[in-house]
């Protein structure tokens, strides 16, 4: 696992320790952390404060994105997906998307490279949180 993904996984690990989702994000240029945040939905009672939404918003105006990588502990879902689009970041490396298969496809349909770890460590954390919280998480990805 690289840096840039250890510092992804502090954050799930902040959020879940906060007793919010267990998602995290960084957004990286030029080889350093630029943006970070987690999954603040429980504690702000924000529905749409994702973790890569929270790391979009905690990364500021950056200009242009076309040189970033955003790094995610899951598999972004439409709505994360869809700012990844709207900024033009151009990669995205997620932890796992076996608990969550999120929006790929349509990452991918729009030029958007995306490289899947499969990391135990990001898969583990999440699989346990929806067996622990299954009405929380259902909340989360809209399937109440």
């Amino acid at each position: 696992m690289d840096r840039f993904m250890e510092a992804a996984l502090a954050e799930a690990e902040a959020g879940g320790a906060e007793g919010g989702i267990p998602i995290g994000a960084v957004l990286v240029r030029d080889g350093a952390i630029i943006g970070r945040g987690h999954n603040r939905r429980v504690q702000d009672d924000d529905p749409v404060l994702h973790a890569e939404i929270d790391c979009l918003r905690n990364a500021g105006r950056v200009g242009r994105y076309r040189e970033t990588v955003l790094y995610s502990t899951l598999m972004p879902c439409y709505l994360c997906a869809g700012a990844v689009v709207q900024f033009g970041i151009p990669r995205v490396v997620v932890g796992e998307s076996r608990n969550f298969p999120g929006a790929r496809a349509f990452l991918v349909d729009h030029g958007v490279e995306v490289v899947d770890l499969d990391l135990p460590a990001c898969y583990e954390m999440m699989a346990r949180f929806i067996e622990d919280h299954p009405a929380l998480w259902n909340e989360d990805i809209g399937e109440l």
